[in-house]
This record gives C-alpha cells, sequence and structure tokens, in this order.
C-alpha cells in the first residue's frame, strides 16, 4: 500500500487545477487589458494586438503544460491502482441474498433517508414498489416468502421517517452553529424515554450551554448582556441544573460550579478540562444521533454502510480465500462462521464473542458457552464430553458437578 500512498500524495500535490486556472486568469486579465486600450485608443489596435501575441502564446503553453502534469499524475496513480488492485472476477456461483431481495431494496431505502437524501429515497421507494423484485431460491438459506409483510417495502413509513430524520438533520445543522436549544427542547420532550435508556444527554446539553455561556462573547459570539459570560451561565445553572436531580450528575454540577472561582484565571485551574470545547461539540452531535436512532429503534450508524464497509475489508481475504480452495478443491461446508478472521475495525465489533478452551472454536447459538458451579466457562458440545453422562472434573480445578449444575452464559 506504500507506492499507492505515496502515487496519491503526488496527485494530490500536483494533479489538480489550481495552478491552471490562476494562468487562464491571467490571460483574461492581459485580454481585458488590451481591449481596454484599443476602447481607448482605437488607433492603438494594431499595435496593442501585435504586442499582445507572445505573452498570450507564452500563457497558451504554460495552460497546457499545467494540464499536462495532470494527466501525468491521473495517469501515474491509475497505474499502481491497478497494480495493487489487479481486477480479478468476483465469485458468482452463490448468491446469499438472491432469495430476500426486498431486504436489500429495505436497507438501500433506509440508508438513503437516514442520509437525509429524501427526494432520492422516495424515487428509489416509487420504483422499487412499481417493479417488485422476484425472489429466487438460494442453497443453504430460507426459501423466500412473499407474503412476509416484515420484508417488505410497502410497510416501511417513509413519510414518518422523513419528518423525523428532517427533524434530526435540522437539529445537527444548529449543533453545528453553536445553537444547543433545539437539541435542549428535544431532548426535554423526550426525557422520560431518554431517561429509562439510562441516558445523560439532557445533562451533558445542559452541561455543554453551561459551559459556552461562561466562557463569554468573546468565545461564544453572543450578545454581551445579563444572559451571557458569567452571570447568564449562573443564572442558566440555577434554572436547568436542579432538573437533574440524579447523583451521578452531583459531581459534575459541584465542578462546574465551583470553577467559578477560578474565572479570573481558568486556564491554570483544576478546572481546566471541563471548560475545553475543542471536541465536545463533535462528541454531543454524535451522542445526539444515538440516541436519537436508539429513540427510533434504529442503530446509530446505517447497516447498509457497515455491511458494506465490513465486506470491502474482508473482500482480499475471502477472494484469496476462494482462490486456494479452487486450487485444492476443497470447500468450506460451514455457514454461521468464516475459515479465516477478518480484522474489522473495532466500532464494527457489536458484541462479545467466547472462545472455548477446551474445543478452541468460538461458542455459537447451539452451542453456547456454559458456566459450571466453580465458575469455568467451556462450551456445551465440550461440556458434553467431558461429563458423559455423569459427574466430571473441571478442566481447570478439582471441583466436581454434573452437566445439569452448569448455566448458559449469555453474550
Amino acid at each position: 500500500m506504500d507506492p499507492l500512498l505515496l502515487e496519491l500524495a503526488k496527485l494530490q500535490k500536483d494533479g489538480n487545477l489550481k495552478q491552471s486556472i490562476e494562468d487562464v486568469d491571467k490571460i483574461i486579465d492581459q485580454l481585458e487589458k488590451a481591449r481596454e486600450t484599443i476602447v481607448t485608443d482605437p488607433n492603438s489596435a494594431s499595435f496593442t494586438l501585435a504586442k499582445l501575441q507572445n505573452p498570450l502564446k507564452h500563457g497558451f503553453d504554460k495552460v497546457n503544460d499545467d494540464l499536462k502534469k495532470v494527466h501525468r499524475g491521473h495517469n501515474a496513480y491509475g497505474k499502481a491502482l491497478d497494480k495493487n488492485f489487479p481486477v480479478k472476477a468476483l465469485p458468482t456461483d452463490y448468491d446469499a441474498l438472491a432469495s430476500h431481495p426486498s431486504l436489500i431494496n429495505r436497507a438501500i431505502a433506509m440508508h438513503l433517508l437516514r442520509e437525509g437524501q429524501f427526494s432520492v429515497a422516495s424515487t428509489f421507494l416509487t420504483e422499487a414498489l412499481s417493479n417488485p423484485p422476484s425472489p429466487s431460491p438460494t442453497p443453504g438459506t430460507p426459501n423466500p416468502n412473499p407474503n412476509n409483510d416484515s420484508t417488505s417495502l410497502s410497510t416501511l413509513k417513509s413519510q414518518e421517517l422523513q419528518e423525523k430524520f428532517s427533524n434530526m438533520y435540522q437539529i445537527l445543522y444548529e449543533l453545528k452553529s453553536r445553537n444547543l436549544h433545539p437539541a435542549i427542547e428535544w431532548a426535554r420532550q423526550n426525557s422520560t424515554e431518554l431517561e429509562n435508556r439510562g441516558s445523560n444527554l439532557e445533562f451533558e446539553l445542559s452541561k455543554l450551554q453551561y459551559i459556552w455561556l461562561f466562557l463569554g462573547s468573546s468565545v461564544n459570539g453572543l450578545p454581551d448582556d445579563e444572559n451571557n459570560g458569567f452571570f447568564g451561565a449562573l443564572r442558566y445553572a440555577r434554572n436547568n441544573f436542579p432538573r437533574h436531580k440524579h447523583v451521578r450528575y452531583l459531581k459534575d454540577c459541584q465542578q462546574l460550579t465551583t470553577a467559578i472561582l477560578y474565572r479570573s484565571n481558568l486556564k491554570d485551574s483544576p478546572y481546566h478540562r471541563l471548560f475545553n470545547t475543542e471536541t465536545a461539540w463533535d462528541e454531543i452531535a454524535t451522542s445526539f444521533t444515538r440516541e436519537f436512532c436508539s429513540l427510533l429503534g434504529l442503530s446509530p450508524s446505517s447497516p447498509l454502510y457497515l455491511a458494506t464497509t465490513a465486506g470491502a475489508i474482508a473482500l482480499p481475504t475471502l477472494l484469496k480465500l476462494a482462490t486456494i480452495q479452487k486450487e485444492k478443491r476443497t470447500e468450506w461446508t460451514t455457514q454461521n462462521e468464516l475459515p479465516v478472521e477478518i480484522a474489522l475495525p473495532r466500532s464494527f465489533i457489536f458484541h462479545a464473542i467466547f472462545v472455548c478452551p477446551v474445543s478452541k472454536e468460538q461458542t455459537t447459538e447451539a452451542n453456547p458457552p456454559m458456566m459450571m458451579p466453580c465458575g469455568h466457562v467451556v462450551a456445551r458440545e465440550s461440556l458434553g464430553r467431558l461429563s458423559k453422562g455423569g459427574r466430571f472434573k473441571c478442566p481447570y480445578c478439582p471441583s466436581e458437578s454434573l452437566m445439569k449444575d452448569a448455566r448458559e452464559v449469555v453474550l
């Protein structure tokens, strides 16, 4: 990947049209000046045009040289792409999603709605419903059920979702503009649901609003009146912090109010980190998006984006695996797991996994982890082989137990 990154850096440096545009602007300036000269003194037209000939030729040559440099950069990067990512025909023998095309269309529609592409989503839904896809059975996957409305696009409440996501993007726009009031209002309207989820979004929004006011007009750009600065922050704290009576907010409230004593030298105070807003706005926007989607029963990130990105990361390894299997004439018969480990980013890992210390295999729903009375955990199949229908000794300690004494561990 290093040669590709090197070529990309060269392309970013040399493969832009900035210099070409500057040279074209210079030519335009020369032509405009020549026109003004001729308009002012028509008798000097021949002399002005003759004088303009060489500078124009030099300018056009320079533009052509600039474009050649850009063209060479794109060619070099294209060759680097071809070298590092050779074109390979993807296997088409097995299409696991052919039996459920409605699920794919639903995922696409949901992704467009989540991204705020409402007009595109509306057009896509109209065309998908007018020309519904025909499912086809796929070996090893459940047979398609055309009567299953849960996978049908017709059950997608697109208009309702569009209104809600439109509201979300409007609030995010206000957050980007450093306006917390719409987000705080939304959090208060949904405070019961957020509290039931154990969310602290409403308090974090109020906390950031207090900090933003405390920093004053020189930082927040708000009018320098009684509602801003130190007195504005103090008034806001008195009116809003009593709403957050939970004990988990007590320490934060104490620190925020105690920081008042250091307002003349806040940078050297123990509370300086609390008033550092460099990343606070991005963090509160991410937190708001997560909680907003959670109340809709949706994940904070688009499932289509996650699946596509994870697939792109895994594709080179899977293509190499397919090549090896074809050469050795072998097959992988297990559907619920891959024969190789795919290193995904930590943000793509959503649940815990357990590898049995006895069989060295990852547990599944059919073979879950089981905890023995002594506290050690093994897979159910390993437990069955150890017990053989009677009492058995734990492979990691002297304790003995029966298989019926083991309890399933839910991950």
